[in-house]
């Protein structure tokens, strides 16, 4: 059941992400089950568990509408993100261990060279590599309620699809600043490390924003011309296939 359930999950959510799924699309339990080969009951647990991280919106008995995000939703992501991974990333450079430097400094080192080359499937393993990295870093934290709120925050919607709008040189920055912060743990600097995080917080949300544009503009598009980039989910009623 719980296997069932993670496929269900992942397969949901993956496709919310990589926009397969837009916002407002209803997806029905049986079409879950049907594309996962898994029975209804973890269909159904998968969607709870999408529910409350933000990405879907249960409705009894009819499956779920997957989440529209606003611009004012992402600015709340971003301005939540930028209290509090400053704030891990200082009490990081105080208690985090050696081996917990040289993980991190992999893990930023792999992103590097990841944005550096772009070889295929280059955009999936940085954004894996950087949610590793920050979540990994808030675990040094000291702070487990921190490292329990901070996956949700960093896998909102609009935030995972952030990588996908990165310019060349945006991705070589954010993996620039990762491996800065390892810097700044190294040092045992909190207000270096803090003030690092802090500008690569808000360097995620101008690109995020670039990319709200793009939606709406996108979305112009379609009002204007309904059949101009219509899928043929939304052609048959806005359900997933």
């Amino acid at each position: 059941m719980a296997r069932a359930a993670e496929l269900a999950y992942v397969t949901v959510r993956d496709r919310i992400v990589r926009g397969i799924y837009p916002g407002a699309l209803r997806i029905t339990e049986q079409e879950i089950a049907d594309s996962t080969g898994v029975s209804r009951t973890p269909v159904r647990e998968a969607l709870r568990r999408l529910q409350a991280e933000g990405f879907v919106k249960v409705i009894a008995n009819h499956g779920a509408v997957v989440t529209e995000w606003s611009e004012q939703d992402t600015n709340n992501v971003f301005d939540l993100r930028a209290l509090l991974e400053p704030y891990g990333a200082a009490r990081a450079a105080e208690l985090i261990t050696p081996e917990g430097i040289a993980e991190l400094r992999t893990l930023a080192h792999e992103q590097y060279r990841e944005s550096e080359v772009r070889a295929d499937g280059f955009i999936v393993r940085v954004r894996e590599l950087n949610n590793s990295f920050h979540q990994v870093l808030q675990g040094y934290s000291g702070n487990p309620r921190l490292s329990v709120l901070l996956p949700v925050l960093m896998e909102a919607p609009l935030v995972l699809k952030t990588f996908a709008t990165y310019e060349p040189h945006e991705l070589l920055r954010s993996a620039s600043h990762h491996l800065e912060i390892v810097s700044a743990l190294e040092a045992r600097d909190p207000e270096w490390a803090a003030a690092i995080m802090r500008s690569h917080i808000q360097s995620a949300r101008s690109s995020s924003a670039r990319l709200g544009n793009y939606v709406s503009v996108r979305e112009a598009q379609a009002t204007s011309d309904p059949a101009a980039n219509q899928s043929p989910a939304a052609a048959g009623g806005r359900q997933a296939t």
